[in-house]
């Protein structure tokens, strides 16, 4: 009965501490980072569950969320993930792990946003000059996990980013770093792996980002008020630096039932970034095991609690895990619900071998 008793104690001091980091702090820092593609979420069991996985995330996705999942994969690992945006923005998402028991896991990582074609206009030929843009953004990251015990596992990515605006470019270095702990604590069945876990990230530490290219580049006249010819002197604007949204994630997760063929896992996440306030996302998963076949997976979450002027909400999805022999094809979806810009599809699959 005492033992029972503190851990609920200290079930509700982690709670209370969660709490505590999303008390929001004015001024919120909107539109003052660049790069913020590495904001959105990237996978789709992720976004299905509210983008709150921190302290669950266990398969190649964890490269994104907390890459200290990637050390318990079991088998190594290829996905890829497609996730139309609104106004016809795409984003994708690619990775690779080789899991090796001794040494750890080695992932490799790419992901995208497609901004599209647009028009080129200008003062005089509003109408555009029959020309188009195009903009991207770009990141490329090399990730390592390993278990450091049983009960605790540490990963880091490092990143190279880069955004493409026509012909004007920005390039930054980033580094990921994530921790995950496994307790006894309300485990039902008195196994580590299923009681409560901790599992903490930081997303985007680097280097600043700032724009260079032709595009920048504007004929000027030093001497206006003096004749010459000095009208066409080659001059170029200097653009700001501006940081990468650096998001610091910590969250718990519970498995109330666990049973031979059924696992049903509710997580809680706090988030702290240094663009906007607070915020506290919840999500679920039910998973059902069929040994002769594999998995089935329903999820639910809610992204943005407590975030003033929030457009996000409820998310929900499914996914399918296949064995056939060594080798095992999981399909995931996830539904999105963003307000006023609409609804968000993504489809992931992947391929452990």
């Amino acid at each position: 009965m005492i033992d029972k008793k503190k851990k609920i104690i200290t079930f509700f001091v982690l709670l209370i501490f969660v709490a505590g980091l999303v008390i929001a702090q004015e001024p919120y820092r909107r539109g003052t980072t660049a790069g913020n593609f590495l904001e959105i979420g990237y996978g789709s069991r992720g976004a299905a569950m509210g983008d709150a996985v921190v302290a669950t995330t266990d398969d190649i996705e964890s490269v994104y969320w907390n890459p200290a999942g990637l050390a318990l994969m079991r088998k190594s690992a290829a996905a890829f993930s497609m996730q139309p945006w609104f106004v016809d923005i795409n984003t994708n998402f690619a990775a690779a792990a080789l899991v090796f028991p001794r040494y750890g896991t080695f992932a490799f990582s790419f992901y995208q946003m497609d901004y599209g074609k647009e028009a080129v206009t200008t003062l005089d030929m509003q109408e555009g000059t029959g020309e188009h843009y195009s903009a991207n953004d770009f990141a490329f990251s090399l990730s390592y996990a390993r278990r450091l015990a049983q009960w605790f596992a540490f990963g880091a990515s490092g990143k190279f980013v880069t955004s493409n605006i026509w012909h004007s470019n920005a390039n930054a270095l980033a580094l990921d770093l994530g921790t995950m702990v496994n307790t006894f604590f309300f485990s039902p069945t008195g196994e580590r792996t299923d009681g409560l876990t901790i599992g903490m990230s930081i997303s985007n530490y680097g280097t600043r980002m700032q724009y260079q290219g032709m595009d920048l580049l504007r004929p000027i006249d030093p001497n206006p008020d003096q004749a010459g010819e000095f009208g066409n002197v080659e001059g170029q604007y200097k653009t700001q630096s501006w940081e990468l949204p650096l998001i610091f994630r910590i969250g718990i997760a519970l498995h109330p039932i666990v049973t031979t063929n059924s696992r049903l896992t509710m997580e809680v996440n706090a988030l702290h970034p240094n663009n906007n306030s607070e915020s506290v996302n919840f999500g679920g998963q039910y998973r059902y095991t069929l040994p002769s076949f594999g998995s089935f997976y329903l999820r639910a979450g809610y992204k943005g609690l407590f975030m003033p002027e929030s457009e996000f909400g409820m998310s929900y999805g499914f996914g399918v895990l296949w064995r056939v022999g060594s080798l095992g094809m999981k399909l995931n979806y996830a539904f999105r619900d963003i307000g006023i810009l609409g609804n968000v599809n993504s489809y992931s699959f992947s391929l452990m071998f």
